[in-house]
């Protein structure tokens, strides 16, 4: 985390400031999308109050795990119970047809289960890929074209807003051997930000923008035309900010 958190924030800042210029003198209005799609009266409190959990929940899940040294999965359960717990709270004044666009419950009615059967077919794809040495002729391959890791881990992580992070992370653990690229290596470090943040380029690299496309109506032009250029930009300078960042502290 300490490794990687001056370029996550280069990611952030860099298309904010951009964006900040490309607007400058606009003004700018953002609708409140859940009271015009449901009709729901929702307060400022309850808003900031729900974002800020859930947000907290997925920060917190390697803490819980620290502490408890328990799978990270039941970390996200347990947070999972806890907004639930709130939400019922919350909104206990409400009626019940009111309330029920705002519960967890009909929350999890949107899951995109087909999101879920393609990420295990392609964790699947991936064991089958490793067992075969695939990956690994695959990773001796791209040492003598490329050569340069740095190189070759952002190629890796151009790869994967096309196809998803987590199985491309998957497959780069079989490529390269623990023995060979210890833990917490320049490799893995600069991994774990090309892979995360590569995947925001496109709309279809991440989970979380596959269900977005679904359930927000959001279209892939559009967001290529408005959204991957900043991502695009902020993704190459975090990126320099970590070779500059681990050139002077392992120089």
């Amino acid at each position: 985390m300490k490794g990687v958190l001056l370029p996550s924030l280069a990611n952030l800042i860099v298309p904010l400031m951009v964006t900040a210029w490309l607007l400058k003198g606009r003004e700018v209005v953002s609708p409140d999308f859940m009271e015009r799609r449901l009709g729901v009266e929702t307060t400022p409190f309850e808003r900031q109050l729900m974002f800020c959990l859930g947000l907290g929940t997925l920060v917190a899940v390697p803490v819980f795990k620290a502490i408890t040294h328990l799978p990270p999965f039941m970390g996200i359960l347990f947070g999972l119970g806890l907004l639930w717990l709130v939400g019922e709270i919350i909104h206990r004044n409400k009626e019940d047809e009111d309330k029920y666009h705002l519960t967890l419950v009909h929350a999890l009615t949107h899951i995109d289960m087909s999101s879920v059967v393609f990420f295990i077919g392609i964790l699947l794809s991936v064991a089958t890929l490793e067992h075969s040495h695939i990956l690994g002729a695959l990773a001796g391959w791209l040492d003598q074209v490329v050569g340069m890791e740095s190189i070759i881990v952002m190629l890796i992580g151009l790869v994967s807003a096309v196809v998803d992070n987590v199985p491309l992370v998957a497959a780069s653990m079989g490529m390269y051997d623990l023995a060979r690229f210890p833990t917490d290596s320049f490799l893995w470090e600069f991994m774990a930000y090309c892979a995360g943040t590569g995947g925001s380029i496109l709309i279809i690299g991440s989970a979380a923008g596959v269900a977005a496309m679904g359930l927000e109506k959001v279209h892939f032009f559009w967001y290529v035309r408005k959204i991957s250029g900043l991502a695009l930009i902020g993704y190459f300078a975090g990126a320099a900010v970590y070779i500059v960042q681990y050139g002077l502290l392992h120089g």
